[in-house]
């Protein structure tokens, strides 16, 4: 009984606390720490251990792999010097920088003083990348975070491991070498060979429930043999989820991806906001521990002061030197890239619950190991507290911007539009004679209605309700009314119960799909919106246009005005200035321009856009 009031305590707290930081602004980690520390020193409350195992084993894998399913291969790859720079680096760099200061500082061996400086040295796996799109960061940045913080472990539980070696015997060079080499060929290659034996499996697997219980036991079945085999279970548990989430719309149908992220979700949410509880509550048994102590309270200040200086200190001292490397853009104009970002990185730096386990591996042989125990406390609370809360404010001082909404959706429009003609080149070569023609009408018209809904999303904000919203909001209202009648039909009891499921499940995956989108993309800055470079197009058109044109009507679709319709959007041909409608306008008046008149370039004619259209071609430029 006290176990699962214990758990349902956990759960309650975290639940409560992450509505109360979304209400005032303040990040959930940050606050769990806090209610944690409070919570410590109730009289009525166990202290509760947060043992290695427990972290190590029970709760870093899932957590790692969550993280790992949803992170990109393609972007960890376009970024792997950066990565590496950081997981490897820089976690080498602390743990010699904080080493040497610890054993300055206390009298302890100079290898116990590594292994607390690779105890302390590997950045949170959570708390950098939740805070990092809390507060909009460019995506390069929070990738490289990302990439970061799911490799970093790797790092510092070998040089940890390694130090405690050196702490009893002689290592040389090479053996810490070989150790690493092992540790990361090793556990990528057994991370590989896992993700490879389970995508088999779950290609056959057609049950989503089942799917999903293989995808539970995955991060274990990566970490447990790569650990037995003396690799990094880190390592192999990012490798194994890389893999898999890469592969994951191949090996699954769409069902059991949606069931799998609502999820690992959960377990992410559920365990990560525990985490930072736990790490508050572990306070009481630190303070307790260092009773015992023969330093006098000024030099354990002193440590403690000095190792959290040297360890928040030791990131930009590493990060600003190979800036160049760290921010380098993919293209020389890119905006997202400079001091200022490369600061933000720097800064983003805080501790979490792999250091406050890990020092716990320190042997107890050790000369005041609990003046250790309470230094990681105080580098993990104070990096979180410092540089969590200081984060946004100075991404805002800076001035650092996010991805802008609207240059998503017009990506998203380009992606989708190459995905709705790939379906009807499909859909021509496979229909027969034979086939109803409404059948198909309806099919063509999906796919159009699902292009013109992501064009939509662009245009002012202050503009008419578009076709895309009115069909939101007026099919919202139908599919209440149809589950109001479903559910008046069940108190009835004259139909089975899983009858009355199904139609209840089919109702509410409509309704999600519906919802996926609320609003269209707000500019995040007073820039023009032109077509992102990455993905814009060329061709002898494009290149010949002009990038502007005088309007015959302005602020109108002279079309528009004479047949009495109402425009969506607007779009202005920069061959002779005539304004036309989008393809969700009743007219469509645009594209009917370009036939009639051959003028192959229009750009977009709505306030704050300048991209361009080429319908000879069909590509954006």
């Amino acid at each position: 009984m006290d176990t699962a009031l214990l758990i349902l305590g956990l759960i309650a707290a975290v639940t409560a606390a992450s509505v109360i930081a979304n209400r005032v602004g303040v990040p959930a980690p940050l606050l769990l720490v806090v209610i944690g520390i409070g919570a410590s020193f109730l009289p009525f409350l166990e202290p509760i251990e947060l043992s290695p195992e427990l972290v190590l084993v029970g709760l870093l894998p899932p957590l790692l792999y969550a993280a790992s399913i949803r992170t990109s291969l393609v972007d960890i790859r376009a970024n792997r010097q950066a990565i590496a720079w950081l997981a490897v680096g820089l976690v080498i760099a602390t743990t010699v920088i904080v080493g040497f200061v610890a054993w300055l500082l206390i009298p302890i061996p100079l290898a116990a003083a590594f292994a607390f400086g690779a105890v302390v040295a590997p950045p949170d796996a959570v708390a950098a990348t939740a805070i990092a799109r809390r507060i909009g960061l460019p995506r390069r940045v929070v990738t490289v975070l990302e990439g970061e913080s799911l490799l970093n472990d790797a790092t510092a539980l070998v040089a940890l491991r390694t130090a405690i070696v050196a702490i009893g015997a002689t290592v040389s060079v090479w053996s810490i070498s070989l150790d690493f080499l092992w540790a990361a060929a090793g556990g990528a290659a057994i991370g590989v060979l896992v993700a490879l034996v389970l995508a088999l499996i779950r290609r056959k697997i057609k049950d989503p429930l089942i799917d999903t219980t293989v995808s539970l036991m995955a991060p274990f079945l990566a970490y447990l043999p790569a650990e037995e085999a003396h690799a990094s279970g880190v390592i192999s548990v990012v490798t194994a989820g890389l893999v898999l989430g890469h592969k994951a719309p191949i090996i699954q149908d769409a069902t059991s991806r949606m069931n799998e992220r609502i999820n690992w979700d959960t377990i992410q949410f559920l365990l990560e906001n525990t985490v930072f509880l736990l790490i508050g509550l572990q306070v009481r048994r630190i303070v307790e521990g260092i009773g015992g102590s023969s330093l006098s309270g000024w030099t354990i200040t002193l440590f403690c002061a000095g190792v959290l200086a040297a360890v928040i200190l030791a990131r930009p001292l590493w990060v600003f030197p190979i800036g160049l490397l760290l921010i380098r853009p993919r293209r020389s104009d890119s905006p997202d890239f400079s001091w200022r970002t490369t600061a933000v990185v720097s800064w983003a730096g805080m501790r979490g619950v792999v250091t406050l386990a890990a020092v716990f591996v320190i042997p107890d042989t050790v000369p005041n190991v609990q003046v250790l125990v309470l230094g990681a406390f105080v580098v993990t609370a104070g990096t979180l507290l410092i540089q969590g809360l200081s984060l946004p404010w100075l991404a805002r001082r800076l001035r650092i911007r996010g991805p802008d909404e609207r240059e998503d959706a017009l990506s998203e429009a380009t992606v989708l539009r190459a995905a709705v003609e790939a379906g009807r080149r499909e859909l021509d070569r496979i229909i027969t004679p034979d086939d109803d023609e409404e059948v198909i009408r309806i099919l063509r018209a999906r796919g159009e209605s699902r292009l013109n809904a992501s064009w939509e999303r662009l245009g002012s904000v202050e503009a008419d309700e578009t076709p895309s919203e009115l069909y939101r909001r007026l099919r919202t209202a139908m599919l209440a009314a149809e589950r109001a009648e479903v559910l008046r039909i069940r108190t009835t009891g004259e139909f089975d119960s899983e009858v009355l499921a199904e139609v209840m499940d089919d109702l509410d995956v409509e309704e999600s799909m519906i919802d996926r989108r609320e609003a269209r993309a707000a500019p995040s800055s007073e820039t023009t919106l032109v077509t992102p470079e990455r993905t814009a197009s060329t061709c002898v058109d494009l290149d010949n246009a002009p990038a502007d044109a005088t309007p015959q009507t302005p602020d109108a679709c002279g079309d528009c005005l004479r047949e009495g319709t109402r425009w969506v959007h607007l779009r202005l041909c920069l061959t002779c200035g005539a304004v036309g409608c989008c393809d969700s306008s009743v007219g469509r008046h645009a594209e009917r321009h370009f036939h009639q008149s051959g003028h192959p370039v229009m750009r977009s004619f709505e306030p704050g856009e300048a991209w361009r259209w080429c319908y000879v071609h069909e590509l954006l430029g």
